[in-house]
Formats: structure tokens, sequence, C-alpha cells
């Protein structure tokens, strides 16, 4: 395929932390893009942009306190905006025990609008350049990043260091790493492990919490149901060539993107699982 012809539809989802390498995600991720796109694929420059969406930290939500998540998720917000993300997901607040609520949702929202609408700063076009700090954060992130890139290469590519379960050991590595200093409390984080309130640092018990209804599950079931009745013949059919390309070691994206007209992905999980198996990790 012709790399300047799918290349500007391509975008990326990052998640912002509150950490200060998050600052310049996005002018790190759009220097490596278009090294690797003109320099590997001789792409033009149109393809060269790279768009990406940030939505802010589930990470950093937590439920006790949990009126300090919309300070935390507002700071993300600024991260993105001043970065200049093309579009922005901003958590709602009672995210670390529930589906948003209306309320929640809607002080979400309004994180956004006062950045945009109100906040004198955000109405230049790029605030943060040339600023010290945020230049030599870009260049320390981009060669983290590259030494990533090569470390991952030495193991076979992202697929070869699946097989050693690289990726997932680094992830698990973090996620020790941050909870160790947070119930050492050598990382503060206000309200949870410093800063506590008189009453310590309770869970809190949200007024509303949000699940399904069983007139909503219900809903769902019948439509899944309905999907199989109506499309059973060219869910087959669909089905079968996904297989034969797995099979093939072909190029699937193009048969799956057929399938799912037709079929639940439930269908499509298990034809999957007849021809290649079910994965399972090492412990």
């Amino acid at each position: 395929m012709d790399i300047d012809k799918f290349g500007p539809n391509l975008s990326f989802f990052f998640s912002n932390g509150i950490d200060p390498e998050y600052a310049v995600i996005g002018r790190v991720a759009r220097r490596v893009w278009a090294k690797a796109l003109s320099r590997k694929y001789g792409a033009n420059s149109r393809a060269q942009m790279l768009k990406y969406h940030i939505q802010t930290s589930g990470r950093s939500l937590h439920a006790q306190e949990i009126d300090f998540n919309d300070i935390r998720t507002t700071l993300q917000a600024l991260y993105a905006i001043y970065d200049n993300c093309n579009s922005l997901h901003t958590n709602a607040y009672d995210e670390a025990i529930t589906t948003p609520t209306e309320e929640s949702v809607r002080r979400a929202m309004a994180i956004q609008l006062i950045i945009n609408r109100e906040l004198g700063l955000a109405k230049n076009e790029n605030p943060l350049q040339g600023s010290f700090i945020i230049e030599e954060l870009t260049e320390l992130v981009e060669a983290a990043v590259l030494a990533e890139f090569d470390r991952i290469t030495e193991r076979g590519g992202v697929l070869g260091a699946m097989e050693t379960m690289y990726q997932r050991s680094k992830i698990q590595e973090e996620s020790l790493y941050y909870e160790t200093l947070k119930h050492t409390g050598e990382f503060p984080i206000i309200g949870v492990n410093t800063f506590l309130s008189s009453k310590g640092s309770p869970t809190v018990l949200q007024k509303e919490v949000i699940r399904a209804t069983e007139t909503e599950k219900q809903y769902q079931i019948s439509m899944l149901n309905n999907l199989h009745k109506g499309n059973a013949n060219s869910a087959i059919e669909r089905i079968e060539e996904i297989q034969k390309a797995a099979i093939k070691n072909e190029n699937m994206f193009e048969k799956l993107m057929e399938a799912c007209k037709v079929a639940s992905l439930g269908e499509i999980t298990e034809a999957l699982f007849q021809v290649g198996g079910q994965y399972r990790r090492n412990m």
C-alpha cells in the first residue's frame, strides 16, 4: 500500500499522567513519527504529521478524597492542550469507583471548556515554545523512547519481545514501583498518603453509583441475538475468510473489517481460537 495514501489517516491514543515527561509527550511523538515516516518510508509531508488523542490518567484517580481528582485531571488537561493534542478526553472524578454520573461528566467537560474559553494563556498556539525545561525534556524523553525501541528491536521486534513477555514485565515493574512509592509515601499523593483530612483517608462512598439496568442488559442480549439471526449465512462466509487468512499468515485487517459488519466479536474470537489456539501466558 502507498504510505502517502493511508499514512495521513493514522492516529494515536496516549494517556497523560502528571509526571513532567507528559508535558512533552506530543512533541516527542511527533518528532519520532516524522523521522520514521520520512527516513524509513519516504512518506510525504502530510503523512509525517502525527495526530493524537489524549486521555487523562486513570491511574491518578483515587477513591480517597475523591473531589481532588478534578484538580489532577485539570493539570493533565493543561499538559495536553499546551502540547497541542488533536483531541482530549478528561476523566470524571468518580471514575475511580463507578461509571461516571451525569453530574461528574458535566464537571469533566467543564474542565476543557474553561481552559479553552476562559484561560488566556491557552488562547496562544504554543505557549510553552522555547521554554528551557520543555526543550530539555523533549530531548531527554525522545532519547529514552529511541533507546526503548532499540531494546525491543534486540528482542526481535514487537512480536519477538512479546514472546518473552518483555512489554508485560515492563508494565508490571512500573506498576509495582509506583505502588511501592505510594505506600511508603515517597511519592506524595495529597489526601491519600499525605495531608490527610481530620477523618483520615476514607474511601468516599458515592451517593449515586451507575450500573447497567436489567432492561439495558436484556436490550443488548436481544440486539446480539438479532445480529446472529439476521446474518447467519453471511457471517459464516466472512468468518471462514478470516480463518483462511490467519492460516495463510495473510493481512487480516480487511477481512476483519468486513466480518465486523455481520458477525459479533464473540463469533470472530471463537473462530480465531479454532485455527490459532488461545494464548496462555507464562507464569
